[in-house]
């Protein structure tokens, strides 16, 4: 008997996971996974305290979080959403999320995602029995063929997932673009899934629109997000989905059935982070840009080449310098075993078959598929470790390692 599901067995490793390992054993500096090395704020860490010192310690559901939510949608977006009906707390935004596929994906529906994606997207459809389309966006601004999202779909699509700001490239839908989707949504009846994690870092005047505020679309949107990006605390696994009323109640039901309850003195602090002021989330703005451009400025000193600069986010997904003859991976290997930096592959990211144009034009001799010409840099970390791997980046230049 074969012990392991179909599921479980297509579900392989990813490149990310497997050269943690090695970035571990290496004592290599992490730019590669998506979490802060600097505190939470002060204010929140004293609320979860508080809150477990006084108890919140069982299964429970905060509805205050709810409440906030409400008020920061509607101050934000203009969208009156039910903080009774619409809403759903969940174990992070990765259970949101699955929980909204589980919700909505019967077997045989179409999904369409945005290529490159987060891994996480595609795994969760075909969990559900749905099976994934992909739309390739160009790089290297990575810009949406709205002729070609039009034809992606079919009478057996579902929904449409929207991840902005995007995870890896930094790119930020445009006005244009959500308004390409949402109409395509609405003419062919079909619903979104957001993935909005990244909603408060924008850069250079680029704001975030979530999909739900174009007309017709609040009644099609599922948005889920969390406190992890926002607030430093990735390990909280506080997060949500906001619904029409009948999938939230199915995400809710889910949710209860997978976990139960999220944790429940972070979901108490997560009220206190919620009522922040906007001088918070200004200061984070400014913050983040700030690492961002000197993130820049030390990957094009160290020969890689930045053709698209993050608008939102805090990744960074850099070309390989144009004479490197290495796929991602190996890249990545030698980056780690060499200079003691670890970043991330970008094939994981990226699933269609067709080959856009390069933004750089190699030599016959290293043209790769641009599905391995790429690389993907957090940079939501210290000062101190940023300047860290700079020096080390530093030290390759003029080498040819990679030669």
């Amino acid at each position: 008997m074969e012990k392991l599901s179909r599921v479980a067995q297509a579900l392989a490793p990813s490149p990310i996971q497997q050269l943690s390992h090695l970035a571990q054993r290496c004592n290599a500096i992490n730019l590669a996974e998506g979490f802060p090395d600097f505190p939470a704020p002060q204010l929140i860490k004293e609320a979860a305290l508080s809150a477990i010192t006084s108890d919140f310690n069982q299964y429970r559901h905060v509805q205050g979080i709810c409440d906030c939510l409400a008020l920061l949608i509607k101050e934000k977006h203009g969208l009156d959403v039910n903080p009774l009906t619409d809403i759903a707390i969940c174990c992070g935004q990765s259970e949101a999320f699955a929980a909204a596929i589980f919700a909505t994906i019967n077997p045989g529906d179409e999904v369409l995602l945005f290529d490159p994606a987060y891994e996480t997207y595609e795994a969760c459809v075909r969990m559900a029995g749905g099976t994934p389309v992909y739309v390739a966006l160009d790089p290297s601004n990575w810009s949406l063929d709205t002729e070609k999202l039009k034809k992606s779909f079919t009478a057996r699509t579902k929904a449409v997932i929207v991840n902005s700001p995007h995870n890896p490239t930094g790119k930020v839908f445009t006005e244009d673009e959500l308004k390409a989707i949402a109409g395509a949504c609405c003419s062919m009846d079909c619903i979104a899934i957001t993935d909005e994690v990244y909603e408060y870092i924008t850069y250079d005047m680029n704001k975030h629109v979530t999909l739900a505020s174009l007309p017709e679309m609040q009644d099609r949107t599922i948005i889920t997000s969390s406190l992890s990006k926002t607030f430093s605390v990735t390990g909280w696994r506080i997060g949500w989905a906001i619904a029409p009323p009948s999938i939230a109640s199915a995400i809710r039901n889910i949710h209860v059935k997978i976990t139960d309850s999220a944790p429940a003195p972070f979901q108490e602090a997560a009220v206190t982070a919620l009522r922040s002021q906007p001088a918070y989330f200004k200061s984070l703005r400014m913050e983040y840009e700030i690492k961002r451009d000197n993130m820049v400025k030390m990957l094009v000193q160290a020969g890689f080449q930045i053709k698209f600069k993050p608008q939102g986010s805090f990744f960074i997904f850099s070309e390989l310098p144009n004479d490197c003859p290495l796929s991602d991976v190996d890249f990545v290997t030698k980056l780690i075993e060499k200079a003691g930096v670890a970043a991330v592959p970008g094939r994981g990211f990226f699933h269609t078959e067709s080959t856009p144009i390069l933004s750089c034009e190699p030599s016959a001799e290293t043209i790769q598929n641009y599905r391995e010409r790429y690389i993907r840099f957090a940079f939501c970390k210290s000062d101190s470790t940023l300047n860290a791997a700079a020096m080390k980046l530093a030290e390759l230049v003029d080498s040819n390692w990679y030669l």
